[in-house]
């Protein structure tokens, strides 16, 4: 019960930023199946989605960082 807000305000989050991403253009519309068990088994929609194109490069780079000594506490 705690973990349902965090997790519905990350979920909302990551798929607010995946619709941003991307332009979805409906292609074609979907169509419900029939009931009855020889009928047609139904369609879904169709989507044409463009993606942005991203470009990711790394670079080596070299951190000074300084040295820390730890002691333990005495009993």
């Amino acid at each position: 019960m705690m973990f349902k807000r965090p997790l519905s305000i990350l979920c909302s989050g990551v798929l607010a930023f995946g619709i941003a991403g991307c332009d979805v253009d409906q292609v074609e519309e979907g169509q419900m199946p029939d009931v009855d068990i020889s009928a047609d088994p139904g369609n879904l929609p169709e989507y044409d989605v463009d993606t942005p194109e991203v470009d990711v490069t790394t670079e080596e780079k070299t951190f000074t960082v300084p040295d820390v000594d730890i002691e333990p506490a005495g009993e």
